[in-house]
């Protein structure tokens, strides 16, 4: 994913050259491998990576470089034709192919990215409610293949509505963004954030037990705490992690002991962590709060 981020981050320019360099190099073959052997279909590899990174314009630049390209190539071969208009009908055949590529491939990039922008929180960028049941969902089914304990982190920020109403709302969208950038930085690459809704949150830890839950969760309640103490901001951080060593609960269930585990840390004065584990009986907290 990082690599794909990357690509996606080079300019125009640089995709135009990879793509005229991949054309000609795709011509060369063509042209070395004689007519008998069609090359039609690797020409489309340029014309894709400069349309999907680079977009349509550049794409149309690319099928017009690779019908060039072919047919220069197809000439110098020696081709027969029964008739001289043949080798220009093929070309334009060709062209119309590369050409619908370059249409149709933008619009496939875009309902991918509304898909993906419909599992993504606006504001912060983690994951939404709908992406988090999703992999919760898909741990569920891998646990029952695999008996791997897994925890869910239900947190929200204490006094939230303080800094709202004191500093506005601009502020408070800025602290909700810290929090999910530093969230993702104290995390594991292999866990997974998501905002609930307002100021709550739920981090989910795959293939982790109770033990290395306490050591994960307590890294992230201090990491946010002392973003938020560099910021100036007013606020802590109420926690409850249930690890999970039985599947037959829901996610939904699930979630909804990890929130009441949460607020019973608000209702004995906020700013710490409950941990808990379900093993298919009513999960008990840990005395470590």
């Amino acid at each position: 994913m990082k690599s794909f981020a990357l690509l996606n981050k080079r300019g125009p320019i640089f995709w135009t050259i990879v793509g005229l360099i991949g054309v000609f190099c795709v011509g060369i073959a063509d042209f070395l491998t004689g007519w008998q052997l069609s090359f039609s279909i690797f020409y489309l590899i340029p014309i894709m990576l400069v349309t999907w990174f680079a977009g349509r314009n550049l794409g149309l630049v690319m099928s017009i470089a690779s019908t060039i390209v072919w047919f220069t190539a197809d000439n110098l071969s020696g081709q027969p034709y029964s008739h001289p208009i043949f080798p220009f009908w093929n070309a334009g055949v060709r062209l119309g192919f590369f050409i619908l590529v370059s249409f149709l491939l933008p619009a496939l990039k875009e309902r991918e990215h509304e898909k993906e922008n419909a599992r993504r929180d606006d504001l912060t960028g983690a994951a939404n409610r709908r992406q988090f049941f999703e992999a919760a969902q898909a741990e569920l089914e891998r646990f029952q293949r695999y008996q791997r304990p897994f925890t869910i982190v239900y947190f929200d920020i204490d006094d939230f509505k303080t800094v709202n109403d004191q500093q506005g709302h601009q502020i408070g969208d800025q602290l909700l963004c810290s929090v999910v950038n530093r969230a993702k930085l104290a995390l594991r690459k292999t866990d997974f954030l998501a905002r609930l809704g307002g100021d709550e949150f739920v981090a989910f830890l795959p293939e982790t037990g109770a033990e290395a839950a306490h050591v994960v969760v307590a890294k992230l309640q201090e990491a946010l705490s002392e973003e938020m103490r560099c910021c100036n901001w007013p606020v802590t951080f109420s926690m409850g992690a249930v690890t999970c060593l039985d599947a037959r609960l829901t996610t939904d269930e699930l979630l909804n002991k990890a929130d009441t585990l949460m607020y019973s840390v608000k209702n004995k004065g906020k700013n710490a962590i409950a941990y808990a584990i379900y093993a298919g009986l009513d999960p008990e907290n840990s005395p470590h709060l």
